[in-house]
């Protein structure tokens, strides 16, 4: 337990930041661009389902 104080006061000393970024911390530093493309294939694609379904339907 003493060795991990010691780390944990030489890496704040050092000017470092101590502790492991949270969870909630690395997801907001990862860009949400990935959802937005993966939001649009997957419209794109249930979009093109439902009109070829509707076309089969009433043509």
């Amino acid at each position: 337990m003493r060795q991990r104080n010691a780390k944990f006061a030489n890496t704040a000393k050092s000017g470092k930041k101590p502790t492991h970024p949270s969870r909630a911390e690395q997801l907001a530093k990862r860009s949400p661009l990935n959802i937005w493309v993966l939001g649009v294939i997957v419209f794109v694609v249930m979009g093109g389902v439902i009109f070829e379904v509707v076309r089969l339907l009433f043509l």
